[in-house]
């Protein structure tokens, strides 16, 4: 199946500054809200027309982006998702840096995608369309801080018109207005729907960095956080609906199968079962419009599979444990396990036959000294989310409502309208919070499968849950990759010619490859990187950094050979590499060696490993998350492993909340690490075979070793990158390189619990 990822193909940085807005002309649209003011911005050449009339009613309906109600609350509406990365408070705070209002009072609400199509610019106009992922990028950040900029200033005039004063005497700090000449006050929710009426001659300009008050300089918590542990935070897990029935799921297990016979007259009987019901991907009705979902409709197909419907969840599962199914399982049983795969993928490598993206001199003309070559393999990975997939759907003769853990709720809803085959303004797509998603959450096929059950159980809200088993056996895993790379050295070590090629099962995308620094930065003369496909059934999709994760496995780990072959320190192999390239890149490496006390003696079977990478902007100069790591590892003769440290540094430019972005870095460090170590999925004729926790080894706490993060080598460039996917990159590949500093052999597969690392 071809998976088609988000827009994330290397985008030119573009400095935030005070002007930056004020290049652009906008036009601001305020309202009265339940006595308080209602704000969003537009481009001045876009006006927010409204397809047909609103079909959501006036209390569903969410107001775009600000709200400021009388009794000084500030409700921020995002179309960010929460999961977990604290992208939706991030937004709230920028808002309330240029507002100045009391951050106790700040609240943070979902925005209906329904409310976009249905008005388009009252979320996504001037902005990226993705309704997920970040709140820092160059397009949303100055137009949130815009947003507080321009509420706070007709607050002020408001203000300034009550008590008949200049607007220069008035003072906005802490939901406060002040008349700096009386001491006069009043609340913003006071004058908060006098506001709504104020029209601006010009609007202001954002503050300069220097005087920012809360970004950079305060660590606020999510805003989720209290209801997470007073245990009120709304999950999927969570929604309850009047009159709500359980669906438990069961789709084929071999990707691409079909329901061939079952017998609902088998469990129709049981207690509480009320049917069964068949999801048919062929049923699939279509949208009646043209979708402009982020991700395109193609690879939210749902599997083919049955649900039964009962009165609990327990009792539904029951029955489908006892329901007779068979399946036509199809061309997949081809794939009868992950060492066919990986032949296969040789077969394809061995050819050098890929298109070729990055091509530089001519790599065939080369006669080097020394030659070193290997082909490295990255398994297909199971997220592993704390939530299973869910999701619940009401379908009536109204219109079709969603309430889902999505991470992109503009897919997730056209998958909805295309599914239930409605016009869109009959679709309503509720976000709830998500309990994690790494990149499992963006295509839709869970949505779809949702909706397809209650298409079929019309009338009735209806809560599809899978399984843990189902969870991760109707995955949409990482890609499973291979890589063979080729290097000529001189008679220095020096990299002369370097030529590689990458074949993908599944999805596609060549971040930190392609665009690899050591190519960029021109200290490789002859290149040709090159990348081919070798289609499988098996669903794949965007995984915490999609394919990047496996391409600085593979490049980290080859650059650290070619060091070993040349017989020079990989540290200053790498720096001489880098020598011209993006200083921070050097920078990182330099610090994060220093910390953790690189080229200080270590016993035998110790050793440390050292890699870097870049996401999403490898290829860029002082673009993207430049993050360095550097493993001690220790491995016993018998072949255990123990990761003792892992030191990381990292340059994302600057940083808004050091927190959260500590945070992010040792929960990417984790991830990766357990990448590294235990994700890899076996295939057995066809069908994923691991299913729960027992059969995925997660690390414990126990297993996490020290993380050091050091944030010195921040650059201080004006960009603010993100930094969730970053961390997973370097961590495998240090590991990688030492192991083999510990006992001399070279890991090209992960994950290292299944190499024999015994020595002796």
């Amino acid at each position: 199946m071809k998976r088609l990822m988000a827009r994330t193909a290397p985008m030119s940085p573009e400095p935030m500054s005070p002007e930056l807005m004020s290049r652009r002309k906008f036009l601001i649209s305020a309202s009265v809200v339940a006595g308080g003011l209602s704000l969003k911005l537009l481009p001045a050449d876009a006006l927010a027309s409204t397809r047909q009339p609103s079909a959501l009613g006036a209390e569903a309906e969410l107001s775009p982006w600000l709200k400021i109600l009388p009794d000084d609350s500030v409700i921020v509406t995002v179309p960010t998702p929460e999961i977990g990365n604290g992208a939706s408070t991030q937004q709230a705070v920028n808002i309330a840096e240029e507002l100045e209002c009391a951050w106790d009072k700040v609240k943070v609400e979902f925005a209906l995608f329904s409310r976009e199509y249905q008005q388009p610019g009252s979320y996504a106009v001037g902005l990226q369309p993705f309704f997920g992922g970040h709140s820092t990028d160059h397009d949303r950040m100055p137009y949130t801080l815009q947003l507080g900029a321009s509420a706070r200033e007709r607050l002020k005039a408001a203000a300034a018109k009550r008590w008949n004063v200049p607007v220069t005497e008035i003072q906005a700090r802490d939901s406060v207005l002040t008349h700096t000449a009386t001491g006069r006050t009043l609340r913003f929710g006071e004058v908060a729907a006098d506001a709504a009426g104020i029209e601006l001659e010009v609007e202001p300009t954002i503050k300069p960095q220097s005087q920012w008050r809360m970004l950079g300089k305060t660590k606020p918590h999510k805003l989720q956080l209290p209801e997470v542990v007073r245990g009120t935070a709304i999950y999927g897990m969570d929604v309850i609906l009047p009159g709500m029935v359980y669906a438990a799921v069961r789709q084929c297990p071999v990707h691409g199968g079909v329901l061939k016979h079952h017998e609902p007259e088998a469990v129709l009987g049981m207690p509480g079962v009320k049917a069964v019901v068949v999801i048919d991907p062929a049923k699939t009705v279509g949208s009646p419009v043209q979708a402009d979902a982020t991700f395109g409709l193609e690879g939210s197909e749902c599997h083919s599979g049955v649900a039964v419907i009962a009165e609990h969840y327990w009792q539904a599962k029951k029955a489908l444990d006892a329901l007779p199914v068979e399946w036509d399982l199809g061309l997949g049983t081809f794939w009868s396990s992950v060492e066919k795969l990986n032949e296969r993928q040789d077969r394809v490598l061995e050819r050098w036959g890929g298109a070729a993206l990055t091509k530089k001199g001519d790599v065939n003309s080369v006669v080097p000294a020394q030659t070193v070559e290997a082909t490295y393999y990255t398994p297909f990975c199971e997220h592993a989310t704390m939530e299973p997939l869910n999701g619940t759907a009401l379908l009536t003769d109204d219109g079709l409502e969603v309430w889902h853990p999505t991470q992109d709720m503009q897919q997730a809803f056209w998958v909805a309208v295309d599914e239930s085959g409605l016009d869109p303004n009959k679709v309503v797509f509720h976000q709830t919070l998500v309990g994690g998603g790494f990149g499992r959450r963006v295509i839709g096929d869970d949505v779809r499968s949702v909706v397809a059950i209650a298409r079929e159980y019309p009338g009735v809200p209806v809560k599809a849950i899978w399984s843990r088993e189902e969870t991760t056996r109707q995955g949409s895993y990482r890609t499973a990759l291979a890589a063979r790379y080729q290097a000529g050295l001189d008679e220095q070590g020096k990299l002369v010619a370097l030529q590689s090629e990458t074949c993908f099962s599944g999805m596609e995308l060549s971040l930190g490859y392609t665009d690899m620094a050591y190519a960029a930065s021109g200290a490789i003369p002859n290149v040709r990187i090159a990348t081919s496909k070798l289609p499988t059934h098996i669903a794949t999709g965007a995984y915490r950094g999609p394919c990047y994760n496996s391409h600085a496995f593979t490049v980290e780990t080859f650059i650290d050979e070619c060091a070993v072959a040349a017989g020079l320190d990989p540290l200053q192999y790498r720096l001489d590499l880098l020598a011209e390239w993006d200083p921070a890149w050097s920078d990182c490496l330099k610090l994060a060696a220093e910390k953790a006390g690189w080229g200080q003696p270590l016993p035998k079977g110790q050793g440390r490993g050292i890699a870097i990478s870049n996401w999403p902007h490898s290829g860029a100069r002082q673009a993207g998350s430049t993050v360095c790591a550097v493993a001690h590892v220790e491995v016993s003769k018998a072949g255990e492993l123990t990761v003792h440290s892992i030191d990381l540094t990292f340059d994302c430019g600057r940083i808004v909340n050091s927190d959260a972005v500590l945070q992010q870095l040792q929960g990417g460090v984790i991830f990766g690490l357990n990448m590294a170590l235990n994700d890899g999925l076996t295939i057995k004729d066809g069908a994923i075979v691991e299913g729960n926790l027992d059969t995925i080894p997660l690390l414990k706490m126990a297993d996490i070793p020290q993380i050091n993060i050091h944030f010195e080598a921040l650059s201080g460039h004006d960009r603010f990158a993100i930094i969730g996917e970053a961390p997973v990159g370097p961590v495998g590949p240090a590991i990688g390189n030492a192991i083999y500093q510990a006992i001399g052999k070279r890991v090209r597969t992960t994950p290292f619990r299944k190499q024999d690392l015994s020595w002796s």
